[in-house]
């Protein structure tokens, strides 16, 4: 448990940042998962414009410091691959 005044205010401050930093984690996990249900479906136009979408919102994560740099860039390399494939087919 926290002591001295400052620990206290860190501790406070590290609670709300929590709370800010657990909600844009969620916010982009679901963009990720409408990219992948429209994968899932088969429709290459839904999949495009969900991936069009997702990736601001993943380098957005980045510059919150919410996730790494390269987690973002391969998770936008791959689907982005899956979302092409799904367009030639």
């Amino acid at each position: 448990m926290a002591n001295t005044p400052q620990s206290k205010k860190r501790a406070r401050q590290i609670e709300r940042r929590t709370a800010v930093n657990k909600a844009r984690r969620s916010r982009i996990r679901t963009f990720l998962r409408k990219v992948e249900e429209a994968i899932a479906s088969g429709n290459a136009e839904i999949a495009r414009e969900a991936l069009k979408t997702a990736q601001p919102e993943l380098m957005r994560g980045v510059t919150k410091g919410v996730i790494h740099k390269n987690t973002a860039a391969r998770k936008i390399s791959r689907l982005s691959a899956r979302v092409k494939a799904l367009a030639t087919a």
